[in-house]
């Protein structure tokens, strides 16, 4: 099976085109084999492309855990440049169908006509309870208790197709991230569980961010996560609309329109291609 490794800030991913390979049936058994870093590629999660109507193509993200996600920032990202280069649309904006909807990626040329990065429409977010999902009640979720570790801590709830908790902190580099994060993510409160973001406002236009990934831990990057934390800052009147989000792996650029879509610009790298032998049995 032909992939491609990419990554989006260190967020790394290993790609692979459905119209061309034959994949095995059960993909989440394949993304936890094939994202192991000692006996597999290793990475933060499997993306498959594919036709589909009504959109340029699909994208379906599984975390290394082999658990299916409804979107990812990064990975979208990555998917943009993947398509392109795999042929599977020409454009350079394009519509992709994934679980959280359509998402609209622009490929960003630079000197020579070289991409530089993507800019995502990434739609509205989902600010209520139900939308998240999150067993509390009320139409918002600004600013509520929660409470991992016998320690309290007031997050926002907001859905990037995909749910996530931002909690606000002082200090982020030196928060304890590895453990309150799988505490938190497995919360009775969270059904489907959550993605953990952890942000320190260092200015109206300028965040820091470390997240706990729902099915992968901590990762170097999160672009829902970074879409999130900034509508969740904007809401509790901590940050601008347009944000800088300093993140492990680098920055995004956040854009949280009046019109109410979210807007994310960062770079992708594409690290190298590969044949994975896939285990005959899992055919």
């Amino acid at each position: 099976m032909k992939f491609s490794k990419m990554h989006g800030l260190g967020n790394d991913f290993i790609l692979v085109n459905a119209t061309k390979e034959i994949l095995p049936e059960d993909l989440s058994g394949l993304a936890d084999k094939i994202c192991e870093p000692r006996f597999g590629i290793g990475a933060d999660g499997l993306i498959v492309l594919n036709n589909v109507d009504g959109a340029d193509f699909s994208m379906r993200i599984f975390n290394s855990d082999g658990s299916e996600a409804e979107m990812c920032g990064n990975g979208i990202r990555c998917a943009a440049i993947f398509a392109r280069e795999e042929g599977l649309t020409p454009k350079t904006k394009m519509s992709v169908a994934t679980k959280a909807g359509l998402i609209k990626p622009e490929i960003i040329f630079g000197a020579d006509d070289v991409p530089t990065a993507v800019r995502v429409d990434m739609g509205e977010p989902r600010l209520k309870s139900a939308e998240i999902p999150c067993g509390l009640p009320g139409d918002s979720l600004i600013n509520r208790e929660i409470t991992a570790n016998g320690e309290t801590f007031f997050f926002t709830g907001v859905s990037m197709g995909n749910p996530h908790c931002v909690i606000f902190v002082d200090d982020v580099a030196n928060f304890s991230v590895q453990v309150f994060g799988p505490v938190l993510e497995n919360h009775a409160l969270f059904p489907a569980k959550a993605n953990i973001e952890f942000v320190q406002v260092l200015a109206k236009n300028h965040l820091k961010m470390r997240v706990w990934e729902r099915g992968c831990g901590e990762t170097m990057a999160c672009g829902t996560g970074a879409c999130a934390s900034v509508v969740a800052a904007f809401l509790n009147k901590k940050a601008n609309r347009q944000v800088v989000i300093e993140l492990l792996g680098g920055e995004l650029i956040i854009d949280y329109n009046e019109d109410g879509k979210v807007y994310m610009t960062g770079p992708y790298a594409h690290v190298f291609d590969g044949d994975y032998a896939v285990d005959k049995k899992d055919k």
